[in-house]
């Protein structure tokens, strides 16, 4: 089954169930899917669908920051929970251990010596995870790590 009618099947199953909080984010990411699917003018693949679902979680944990910074933790721990829901429909995100693993075999894939051979090793641990979230963040710390 298709992410994206996994959502529309598990909406259906949530309205009935009627737990609003679920149903009000599985609406967000079906709308969500919905306006991708229009803007490129086709069917999203699944692995667009994820990309989507990723940018929804980082627009979240973006309104976490600025509602904790605000001083409404009661917002916080709303965004936080629609995280969660939302990362139900995302395969498991990388893990440290395999980031270090990733970056070390890129570098020696890549003959990579120094921080200008950055992109290269970044490239090539992107495309190792296709299809999985991965935090650029703390993939770029591990690469400057190891090429410093």
């Amino acid at each position: 089954m298709k992410l994206r009618d996994k959502i529309n099947s598990d909406l259906t199953a949530t309205m009935k169930a009627k737990d609003a909080e679920r149903l009000s984010v599985l609406r967000m990411m079906k709308a969500a899917v919905k306006n991708k699917e229009i803007e490129k003018i086709r069917e999203l693949e699944d692995s667009e669908v994820m990309q989507t679902l990723v940018s929804l979680i980082k627009q979240r944990k973006d309104s976490i920051e600025q509602f904790t910074k605000g001083g409404r933790p009661e917002l916080a721990a709303k965004e936080a929970a629609e995280i969660t829901i939302i990362e139900e429909y995302l395969p498991a995100a990388v893990s440290d251990e395999e980031i270090a693993e990733a970056v070390a075999a890129a570098i020696s894939e890549t003959g990579a010596a120094s921080i200008k051979d950055m992109g290269k090793v970044m490239k090539a641990c992107t495309a190792k995870f296709a299809g999985r979230p991965l935090d650029g963040a703390k993939l770029s710390e591990f690469v400057k790590a190891k090429l410093a």
